[in-house]
């Protein structure tokens, strides 16, 4: 088999996104515009692939480094031909150049492998539009073969008729495209180099122009402004949702779900309105996801109700938990099987044990907390001492009053019970009734920590 280069052209400005950042960094579903075009391009595992960029200096291949890709700049950009140019000198002609726009995030794997199967010679993506305003359309002979690629701007009246249109993704032999990109001119209205002009030099020399169409029109759609991006953002997300309905699961308004990652769901979920999913995400059976709520990297265990206007991020639920409404789990949160975190009650970095509650109002945070624990409205763990974090240990069985406050380092032991309103400074022990009395005391010549040089 051939081997396979990918170029991602990603160098122009973007003057109509009225923005200091790169088009190509914009984000689309939760993610540049340009990581959608390198995730896709790596499905095909190419021998490498190339980024060509320009406007925002280093901010792409900064952006981008996590992908093992070659990054060469354009300066200045005299057009796609002119772009492909820089790439050029570190293809080998022993292979395939597909060529790719960092601003055409939807692109499909199943489109790019139906051109790769497509045979020998030039390989052009096209697509039929009812207004094809704005692309340059792809004229053909009366046996139907592609003769070339008029731009718009360079188009008779009757050119501009033709509906279908060059998306400018396409396929070549690295050799091949090296000499034709050796003798494009700049003699257009733009001065540029278009790279489509080398249709009409593949041509001349009897070389098979082969064409492929989409699945999606979407496919193929670029971003130029604010509200191109817009328009595709809710393309995607129906999109998105539509492939949920097709699992079998359950969205009140398919109109109003944002799916900015990946998110996997088991049988008869059911999702309300307003709801993001971000990241890795995962939904088992029978859970349901009020309205509003936020949910990002994070497991949700099967039987699991979430109230609306919850937010979860990098935690792990178990099943059959009760979350929210308006509760929030912060990263490191890992709740066993029937935990309830009721309204305005916030865990941060803690593990809860089974069928523990803390149903209004308190904050827990870098605590360890047993089985069959009830914390009271108002309980607050104090973690934090002005510099270092400290954690709170909470045993089996213990019954902490409203209004409580646990100031780390501390241990609850097992089935103790906490007074309302009790500020706890030293271990509780177990079994045992630990509440304050009406003193206050000063402490002289105290002083506040120091950080702890790990």
């Amino acid at each position: 088999m051939t081997p396979l280069n990918i170029v991602i052209l990603a160098a122009g400005k973007g003057t109509r996104m009225y923005s200091e950042m790169p088009k190509v960094l914009h984000a689309l579903a939760g993610k540049p515009l340009i990581q959608h075009v390198l995730d896709c391009a790596s499905e095909l595992k190419p021998r490498q692939i190339c980024v060509v960029y320009g406007h925002g200096g280093e901010a792409v291949p900064k952006a981008m480094q996590q992908y093992a890709a070659r990054f060469v700049i354009q300066e200045p950009q005299l057009g796609t031909g002119h772009a492909l140019q820089q790439a050029m000198p570190h293809l080998d002609d022993d292979s395939l150049t597909m060529v790719l726009y960092g601003d055409v995030p939807l692109i499909q794997y199943s489109t790019l492998h139906q051109m790769a199967q497509a045979g020998n010679g030039l390989v052009l993506l096209t697509v039929h539009l009812a207004n094809p305003a704005g692309y340059g359309r792809i004229v053909r002979d009366a046996q139907g073969d592609v003769l070339s690629i008029v731009e718009e701007k360079d188009a008779t009246p009757e050119q501009r008729e033709i509906q279908e249109v060059n998306t400018g993704i396409l396929l070549a032999p690295t050799k091949s495209l090296r000499a034709w990109l050796a003798k494009l001119q700049n003699n257009n209205s733009q001065g540029e180099y278009y790279l489509t002009d080398i249709v009409c030099m593949a041509v001349q020399q009897g070389i098979v122009v082969h064409t492929v169409q989409p699945v999606h029109e979407w496919e193929i759609h670029g971003i130029n402004s604010k509200s191109q991006l817009a328009v595709l953002e809710r393309t995607w997300q129906l999109v998105a949702a539509s492939r949920l309905l097709v699992q079998g699961v359950t969205i009140a308004d398919p109109a109003r779900i944002d799916v900015r990652g990946k998110l996997s769901c088991g049988r008869d979920v059911e999702i309300d309105v307003g709801c993001i999913f971000a990241g890795e995400v995962s939904l088992g059976d029978n859970v349901r996801v009020g309205a509003y709520s936020v949910i990002r990297n994070a497991s949700i265990g099967e039987g699991t109700e979430i109230a609306a206007y919850s937010h979860i991020d990098s935690s792990e639920v178990g099943a059959h938990c009760h979350i929210g409404p308006y509760a929030r789990l912060r990263p490191g949160t890992r709740l066993h099987d029937g935990v309830h975190i009721g309204n305005f009650v916030e865990v941060k970095n803690s593990e809860i044990a089974t069928q523990s509650k803390a149903n209004h109002l308190s904050y827990i945070g870098d605590s360890s907390v047993g089985s069959r624990v009830n914390i009271g409205a108002g309980t607050i763990t104090c973690n934090y001492d002005g510099v270092n974090k400290h954690r709170t240990i909470i045993e089996d069985d213990v019954f902490i009053g409203s209004d409580t406050q646990l100031v780390a380092p501390v241990t609850v032991g097992r089935g103790a019970t906490i007074g309302a309103g009790t500020t706890v400074w030293k271990n509780a022990p177990a079994g045992e009734l630990t509440m304050n009395d009406k003193t206050q005391s000063i402490k002289p010549g105290w002083k506040r920590p120091q950080k702890v040089k790990k």
